[in-house]
């Protein structure tokens, strides 16, 4: 008998607010960002224009990612219903 590892990572139920959940963490790690720079003397104008990239960009990524798995997740559902609904009518 042939054992293989699984490699990738379960999946798990979405957060209750990924949305929300997600803009909090990369304004806390823009944030992040812009106190580095001003604890190590270099440009805070500077970093505020990378912050504030990153968080776009960052936010945006991830709002799309976060779209793709709902759906998947939703899919799946109706999926498990329907068949659940077969197996009702056969019976």
């Amino acid at each position: 008998m042939t054992r293989r590892l699984s490699w990738s990572v379960p999946e798990s139920p979405p957060p209750k607010r990924p949305y929300r959940d997600t803009v909090i963490v990369y304004a806390v790690l823009a944030i992040v960002i812009v106190l580095v720079a001003w604890a190590t003397g270099g440009g805070v104008g500077k970093a505020l224009e990378i912050a504030a990239a990153f968080f776009v960009i960052a936010v945006a990524w991830s709002s799309y990612q976060w779209r793709i798995r709902l759906r998947r997740a939703a899919a799946r559902q109706r999926d498990e219903r329907s068949a659940a609904d077969e197996r009702q009518e056969l019976l």
